[in-house]
């Protein structure tokens, strides 16, 4: 057994918690799921958590008991069923919502629109009642529409800040940091690629030439890595042959972005991540790019950059389906009874 003093912590490489505040409540809505309760054990490992709420339609009270025996001080509770989401939103200063059903092979993420524009709906819907000022991280997919939903429905409500609503496209940074630095012998955790776009197929736009550190590869290879990002989903939904998709992963990575926000939150400075949310950078409403974090969502959006000749024809192919997919979102909303 370890001793106390040399006990092993877990941390996530680039969401070390640094602030001395450290009160906030997070609530994780789908907490019971195949992505939920990895990231609410990822979340309540965190130092930069206080209280720690999981709510879903079935086993929560399982899964929060489960994690509140493990030695970290953030309290958890566990909050069941539709009578039982106001309390678990209550004084909420991040809500991160991996709620609904994940892709099975041969499906698109658009596929999922129809059960999971519902389930994002009722949920913001609940967020804007009971924790107006939360900000909301939306994993659930296809992010590209779950977001102009959730915009939608805050502004159905009067509360609609585009400063704290952020969709989480944070795996594709992860997967594209981790298959340069397999191609190029690098460590994965020093390695950053911006990725801008939106979160699904060719919107996703890994931005190679903006590498650190600076990589180079030859036009058939760099089309060839392009391609197995944008499409690294499918790659874990044709490997788990019908299981699910990618659950793991994308914990990690909505940890990694919960971390940032509260990171910025409590004071950290030069705290970026990557993220879809209402744009002014180019005719799409909503746009991934950089985005700069401070204590109240979004400080400075860090637009798109130098792109090379490759990338800029990237996000003229992709802007149609991205049109498309937030006119979907907002229809959606519009047309709610």
């Amino acid at each position: 057994m370890f001793s106390r003093a040399v006990r092993p912590t877990v941390s996530l490489v680039r969401g070390l918690a640094t602030s001395s505040q450290n009160k906030a409540k997070v609530a994780v809505l789908g907490a019971s799921g195949g992505i939920g309760q990895p990231l609410s054990l990822l979340l309540k490992n965190s130092p930069l958590v206080s209280h720690l709420s999981l709510f879903d339609i079935a086993h929560t009270p399982g899964v929060a008991a489960d994690l509140s025996h493990i030695e970290t001080r953030a309290k958890v509770t566990g909050h069941i069923g539709p009578d039982q989401l106001d309390a678990a939103l209550q004084g909420c200063d991040v809500v991160v919502i991996p709620a609904g059903v994940p892709r099975k092979p041969g499906m698109t993420r658009d596929d999922l629109f129809n059960t999971n524009a519902s389930i994002v709906a009722t949920l913001t819907d609940a967020c804007a009642r009971t924790c107006p000022e939360a900000l909301i991280c939306i994993i659930s997919n296809p992010v590209n529409s779950t977001i102009p939903i959730t915009s939608e429905i805050m502004k159905k409500r009067g509360v609609y800040n585009p400063n704290k609503v952020f969709g989480v496209t944070t795996l594709d940074i992860v997967r594209a940091n981790t298959f340069v630095a397999e191609l190029k012998g690098l460590d994965p955790a020093r390695v950053n690629v911006p990725v801008i776009g939106g979160h699904a197929g060719k919107t996703i736009i890994p931005l190679i030439s903006q590498c650190t550190p600076k990589v180079e590869f030859p036009a058939d290879q760099l089309s060839a890595l392009t391609e197995r990002i944008q499409e690294a989903g499918t790659e874990v939904v044709k490997a788990k042959a019908g299981a699910g998709s990618a659950t793991l992963s994308m914990a990690y990575a909505g940890a990694r972005f919960t971390f940032s926000v509260l990171d910025a939150m409590n004071g950290k400075e030069g705290v970026v991540e990557c993220s879809f949310v209402r744009s002014e950078e180019t005719e799409c409403k909503y746009f991934s790019t950089p985005i700069l974090l401070g204590k109240n969502g979004i400080e400075k959006n860090l637009g798109l950059g130098k792109l090379s000749a490759f990338e800029e024809k990237l996000v003229a192919d992709a802007i149609g389906e991205l049109k498309a997919s937030i006119k979907k979102g907002e229809d959606f909303v519009a047309n709610l009874k």
